[in-house]
This record gives C-alpha cells, sequence and structure tokens, in this order.
C-alpha cells in the first residue's frame, strides 16, 4: 500500500554497526549514516560506537537544534519497530528542551573574557620575570604562572570544542588552534578524537581512552586480563613491567601527574604525523610549530640549565593539578566493559562521573569540570550554566533513584587513591604469584 511505513526491529538494527554498513535511531526513525561518518565534525567514532541502536539522547546532548533540519537526507525510509522512551530519558529530554527554551547553551555572560584577561596578565607576569628578574625563585614563580596560565587556557579549549565560545564557528575554529596548539602545544584534533569517545562512552574500560593508562595505572582488575582497546584497536598489553608499575601506582599517581604533559605532546606528535584522517591538518601542525618556537625561546632566556629545567618542572607541576582532576572525574566512578549503549545515555553518565563540590568562588580554579554529570549530559551547556543546573540534576538523579556523587577536592583525592590501591593490591598479588612460580 502506498505512503506505508516500513519498519525495522531492534534486532535488525544492531545488524547495522560495522564501517561501510552504519545506522542509527533517533526519535524512532532509522538513518544511514554510513557515508557521513567520513565527515562528521565530531569524527567517526562516536557513529561507530553508537549505530545499529537508537541514539536519541546522545544526539539531544551534544547538537543543537539547528542539526535536526540536516537529519532528512540520511533517513532509510525505515522507522524502528517498538520504539519505546524510558521514564528517564523522557526526563532528560524534558529538562533539555527546558535549557533550550531558555536559552541557558547559548547565554555564555562575560566567562570567556575574564578568563582571556587572566590568561593574558598570567602570561605576560611570567615572561616579564624571566626577562626583568636575574632572581632563581622569580623564574620559578614564573614557571608556576605559565602552568597555571596553561590550565585557564586549557580551559577555554575545552569550552571552545563543546560549543561555540565565539561569535562565530571561523572565529571559533581559530580560538581552539590558538588556545590548543600555539599556546599548549596540545592539539586540539587529538582533543576532539579521544575527548568525544570519551563522553560517548564514559568509563567503558575499552572503550574510553581516558581509562586505558596501561602500563602506568589500571582502575579495575578487569585490565589485568590484556583486554582490547575498541579506540586505539589494539591490546592493552599486561605484562610483567606493567604489573609492577600497577602494583604501586597509588605512590606513582601524583608523580607522574607531574609530568603527564609529556605524554599529551607524545600523542599530539602520533596523531598528526598519523596515517589517520586529521581534520584541518596543516593548521593543527602550525600551531604546534608555534609553540614549539616560542616555548624553547622563552626557556632559553634563563641565565642556565639547571634553572631551566627547574623552570620546566615547575610549570608542568603546577598543571598536574588539573591532571589530577581529570582523573578525579572519573577513576573513583562505576566502569563498565564494552560498547555504550544508547537507551541507557542518562544513566551510564551518572555511573561514570564524580562531582567536586567547591564554593562559587572557586568555580575559576575548576574550570566547570567540578560539575562533571552535570558537563556529562549537557556538554553543550557553558560552564557559568553548570551550577544553575546542578539542583535540577541532582533532583533527577534522586527521582530515579540514580547515583548523584560530589565530593571536596580532597575527598575525591582519598577516594582515588583508594581505588589504585584496591587494584595495586590486586596486581601485587599476581605479581608475587608470578615470582613464587618462576623463581
Amino acid at each position: 500500500m502506498a505512503g506505508e511505513k516500513k519498519y525495522v526491529s531492534q534486532e535488525e538494527l544492531k545488524e547495522h554497526n560495522k564501517p561501510g554498513d552504519l545506522w542509527i535511531s533517533i526519535q524512532g526513525k532509522v538513518y544511514d549514516v554510513t557515508d557521513w561518518a567520513k565527515q562528521h565534525p565530531g569524527g567517526d567514532i562516536p557513529i561507530l560506537n553508537l549505530s545499529g541502536q537508537d541514539a536519541t539522547d546522545a544526539f539531544i546532548a551534544f547538537h543543537p537544534g539547528t542539526v535536526w533540519k540536516h537529519l532528512d537526507q540520511f533517513f532509510s525510509g525505515h522507522y524502528l519497530k517498538d520504539y519505546e522512551v524510558s521514564d528517564v530519558s523522557k526526563d532528560y529530554r524534558r529538562l533539555a528542551s527546558e535549557f533550550s527554551k531558555l536559552g541557558l547553551f547559548d547565554k555564555k555572560e562575560h566567562t570567556v573574557i575574564y578568563a582571556l584577561c587572566f590568561v593574558v596578565l598570567m602570561f605576560a607576569a611570567s615572561i616579564w620575570g624571566i626577562l626583568g628578574s636575574n632572581c632563581f625563585w622569580v623564574h620559578m614563580g614564573s614557571g608556576a604562572l605559565l602552568g597555571f596560565a596553561w590550565i585557564q587556557v586549557a580551559y577555554l579549549g575545552h569550552d571552545s570544542g563543546h560549543y561555540n565560545m565565539m561569535t562565530t564557528r571561523g572565529f571559533n575554529k581559530m580560538a581552539q588552534i590558538l588556545a590548543g596548539n600555539c599556546l599548549t602545544g596540545i592539539s586540539i584534533a587529538w582533543w576532539k578524537w579521544t575527548h568525544n569517545a570519551h563522553h560517548i562512552a564514559c568509563n567503558s574500560l575499552d572503550y574510553d581512552p581516558d581509562l586505558q593508562h596501561l602500563p602506568m595505572f589500571a582502575v579495575s582488575s578487569n585490565l589485568f586480563h590484556s583486554m582490547t582497546s575498541r579506540f586505539y584497536d589494539r591490546k592493552l598489553t599486561f605484562d610483567p613491567i606493567a604489573r609492577f608499575m600497577v602494583s604501586y601506582q597509588h605512590f606513582t599517581f601524583y608523580p607522574v601527574m607531574c609530568v603527564a604533559r609529556v605524554n599529551l605532546f607524545l600523542q599530539t606528535f602520533l596523531l598528526l604525523f598519523s596515517k589517520r584522517r586529521v581534520p584541518d591538518r596543516a593548521l593543527n601542525i602550525l600551531g604546534i610549530l608555534v609553540f614549539w618556537t616560542w616555548f624553547p625561546l622563552l626557556i632559553s632566556c634563563l641565565p642556565n640549565w639547571t634553572e631551566r629545567v627547574f623552570f620546566v618542572l615547575a610549570s608542568f607541576s603546577v598543571t598536574s593539578i588539573q591532571h589530577v582532576q581529570f582523573c578525579l572525574n572519573h577513576f573513583a566512578a562505576n566502569v563498565y566493559v564494552g560498547p555504550p549503549k544508547g537507551n541507557d545515555w542518562f544513566e551510564k553518565q551518572t555511573s561514570g562521573t564524580l562531582d567536586i563540590s567547591c564554593p562559587t568562588w572557586m568555580d575559576w580554579f575548576h574550570g566547570g569540570l567540578q560539575f562533571q554529570l552535570e558537563h556529562h549530559l549537557f556538554p553543550r551547556l557553558p560552564r557559568c550554566n553548570l551550577r544553575k543546573i546542578s539542583h535540577l540534576v541532582r533532583d533527577l538523579c534522586k527521582k530515579h533513584n540514580l547515583p548523584y556523587r560530589s565530593l571536596s577536592f580532597f575527598e575525591a583525592n582519598v577516594t582515588t587513591i583508594k581505588t589504585l590501591r584496591a587494584a595495586a593490591m590486586q596486581a601485587r598479588d599476581l605479581l608475587w604469584e608470578a615470582v613464587n612460580t618462576h623463581g
């Protein structure tokens, strides 16, 4: 009969979840996004991870209302049979709709301007301290200031990656390259690649790159089985070296965080000079070249190699505060194995995140990431609005008996170290078993 709707079952939809055959369902309509995955501004990872299932909640989280009109070009002509929406998803979508009507996704206030001014002042003070003084301690203070500036720049880069913090998309891209590549030496392309995957597969041991830190760290004994990373497409080998390092990870956690920036530099180079398709590769490489021009030149202005080494250590050590916070938000939360599922989007975000409680005057220090759950549920929401909605998210979690965990910075550190220690003790048992077995 003409005009009769064609339906596919959940099982039939699941079959379309491989590269070259990617279907997703959004609000009961099925879309063929096979070709679009290669052009998707957020990369192909989110589509690959959510293909073969309903992805409505994730789509709402990451896309403004203006994007919906473009969906029709991908419509497969099929509808999802027995499409149902859970009570949690209904409330989540209602909340997202209310925020949109209130204009909260567009109201950025003056956060960007304040942050930019703060960054400029810290960079200027750091440079003045190096060029205008011969005092060792002033130079070390300048290194620390540079580290704090990098932290604030990273927050701006994070903001620009989730929503247009500038007036146009062109200016926003310029801000991303400036904040990420030119000022910090960390590619915005690398950040988008890993960060989008992290948001989609929050705390999945094999799909979330933010939990894949072997041989240095393992937050769960599940990682002891040398599972395959679906993100990096390689085995996370738990060999004797990893077993030894993980056995003492609760002691090495903070020292490693002090030099964690080196790993970000390495990851940037590995991506930009890989065979993988990288959006704006040339622009990203140019931005990295800018950083590796001004930063060595600045260090060369110090009087001797001793001060140069200590200056770098001081700046890197300060940025460890931010690296630690990233870990606090997720290391002590619940983990799982397997791909993300679109029908429990809200539940997975509440399970895999941890908020950091702090007074309002400390919001600048955490860059909005202290409201980690709120950010994961509404990643397009400017950080200045996260505190405003936190009570609504808390109420929604309470209504559906879902966890809403908020700890002080100190408590979150303690909980994270306990998590690392628990895994370390299990690894240590394996270590001594191997020693006793093989002599």
